[in-house]
């Protein structure tokens, strides 16, 4: 064999490429020690490189505090950003040290552990810390929204503007609706405002469907907020409390046996995730105090939205399902279902 072929054979044999022996570091924490966190944030940290995902575990990514007790969370990890999220259950009680632990069982892709263990600690501040409200978009500018039917029954009273998309305008039953000339929309006596249906003439198809999409994000957002205040609150019956603002998480049905009360300012929020059916039963009200707004709290619902007979309900209902409003009751907000919503000489004001 030539001299030069012999060096091509030697060359290719030893030319794997290069081993990993480099092993990870945490380049970047939060939250960041100086200054007090919020209480409703993850522990998070950045590595500088890819990490194995399969060795980020509650063993090996750690939150206590006070003290060594123990913070119940999950542990995720994002390849795109290579940062391991802790996310604790509950929010962070105020005013309380805490300590992020990362061990060297976390490794990078070639097995290389982190040189640990990695620790930084941060404080929480002296207030719970609130919530961002739930954007709704364009579903919003509606007071009822629906994608399968609208129905009354013995003429409710409607303030704001009705929308059901895909379903047609003969969806919407016993409004006794007239379409406007313009066939964008119809009117009723009974509302106080327009009626809008999938099968109208443009530009009505089109906005009725991002007013549902806008519905379904909105949902979205609110069951999908982490953290929460409390969870499973008065195991879900919450009548006679005053409940404060925050998140709010069942995963059973919640009942309102008894008034209940919601006490804040008036750019305090409340998000209270359902995963069952939410019932407030014949006669009851929830009341609003301290200059709390309907506008800021909302019920998201995974199940049946049922208010009772001369009930008062205020607050946005992101509803899954259906919401019925029996004989009398009346809503400070929006009924926003993705299937159906019965009224039954119902009021509802946006």
């Amino acid at each position: 064999m030539g001299a030069i072929a012999l060096a091509a054979v030697l060359a290719a044999c030893s030319a794997p490429g290069a081993v990993d022996t480099t092993p990870p570091t945490v380049v970047q924490t939060t939250p960041n020690e100086a200054g007090l966190a919020p209480t409703n944030v993850p522990a998070t940290a950045t590595f500088s490189e890819a990490i194995d995902a399969s060795t980020l575990t509650q063993n090996s990514f750690t939150l206590t505090g006070p003290g060594v007790t123990p913070v119940a969370g999950s542990v995720d990890y994002d390849a795109s950003t290579m940062m391991a999220v802790y996310t604790p259950t509950l929010a962070l009680a105020i005013d309380t040290t805490y300590t992020a632990t990362l061990s060297s069982d976390v490794t990078d892709l070639a097995g290389n552990a982190l040189d640990g263990p990695v620790t930084w600690t941060f404080t929480t501040g002296t207030e719970t810390s609130a919530i961002a409200a739930v954007n709704l978009r364009s579903a919003g500018d509606f007071v009822l929204l629906a994608k399968t039917g609208i129905s009354a029954e013995t003429g409710p009273t409607i303030t704001g503007d009705v929308g059901i998309s895909p379903a047609a305008l003969s969806y919407v039953t016993g409004f006794n609706e007239t379409l406007d000339a313009s066939e964008t929309f119809a009117a009723s006596t009974l509302v106080d405002g327009k009626i809008y249906a999938a099968n109208l003439a443009a530009p009505t198809p089109t906005m009725l469907t991002t007013a549902i999409s806008d519905m379904e994000t909105a949902y979205t957002d609110a069951a999908g907020r982490t953290m929460p205040n409390e969870t499973e609150l008065a195991t879900g019956l919450i009548g006679g409390l005053d409940i404060a603002p925050g998140l709010y998480a069942w995963g059973t049905d919640v009942a309102i046996n008894t008034n209940l009360t919601l006490t804040g300012s008036a750019t305090d929020v409340w998000i209270l995730q359902v995963a069952q059916d939410l019932t407030l039963a014949n006669g009851i009200e929830v009341f609003l105090e301290g200059g709390a707004l309907a506008e800021n709290v909302y019920w998201q619902v995974a199940g049946k939205v049922t208010l009772g007979t001369t009930s008062v309900f205020h607050g946005t209902i992101l509803g899954q399902t259906a919401v019925i409003m029996n004989t009398g009751a009346s809503l400070n907000g929006r009924a926003l279902a993705q299937t159906a919503i019965t009224l039954i000489a119902a009021t509802v004001t946006q």
